[in-house]
């Protein structure tokens, strides 16, 4: 059985809602990485992990966690949860779908589980908590990107752009961890979550129902 339609008016104000969130995540998310570096002196958008920004034992960490990575994470949720009966996303590709609140789930959870200063690969129980929410969020994207190519009823053009776009956050995943990347591995980290939520965003806007 599949459920009722929802009504015009409420599909029409659905379809509104979740087009004024994906206008939103862009600049939310700049302003999430701007407005929280200005109270970061010293702080390097091309050298630190955007973790990096309420590290524990910072200027002002937990406010930028709480009042700048928690609202951007529930704006991602929302989002999902708007688009979802909207979007004509079938099969597997569901499961790939919701695998993206991985992405909101990350942001959260690092306000309430920060790294500890510089980011580093041991640490403190927080840190540890952090870096497994990372490697869980990073995978678990990739394959969520993975199975939203392998969906019915895409266009061969979108499965291949959804396709280098998994490959490509898993390699800028793996390239900013590599001392070698050091010096750039917030530009890194940066060039994957743009990409990744640009392609994502383009995609929804477009195959949002027109009202």
């Amino acid at each position: 059985m599949h459920p009722p339609p929802l009504p015009a008016t409420h599909s029409a104000t659905r379809i509104r809602l979740t087009r004024i969130a994906i206008l939103a995540v862009v600049p939310a998310w700049l302003l999430m990485l701007f407005g929280s570096s200005a109270f970061k002196p010293g702080y390097s958008h091309v050298s630190q992990y955007i973790s990096e920004l309420n590290a524990i034992g910072t200027p002002h960490a937990w406010q930028i966690g709480l009042f700048g990575f928690v609202p951007f994470g529930l704006l991602l949720a929302i989002l999902l949860m708007l688009a979802a009966p909207l979007l004509p996303i079938r099969g597997i590709a569901r499961v790939g779908y919701w695998m993206l609140l991985l992405e909101a789930v990350a942001y959260i959870g690092s306000a309430f589980a920060p790294c500890d200063a510089g980011c580093p690969a041991d640490g403190s129980l927080s840190q540890q908590l952090h870096n497994l929410l990372g490697l869980l969020t990073y995978l678990g994207t990739c394959v969520g990107v993975v199975l939203l190519a392998c969906g019915t009823g895409l266009r061969s053009s979108t499965r291949a752009l959804l396709l280098v776009v998994a490959i490509l956050w898993l390699l800028l995943f793996f390239a900013m961890v590599l001392p070698p990347f050091e010096p750039i591995r917030g530009v890194l980290q940066r060039t994957g979550e743009a990409t990744l939520y640009g392609t994502l965003l383009t995609l929804a806007w477009c195959a949002l129902p027109r009202r």
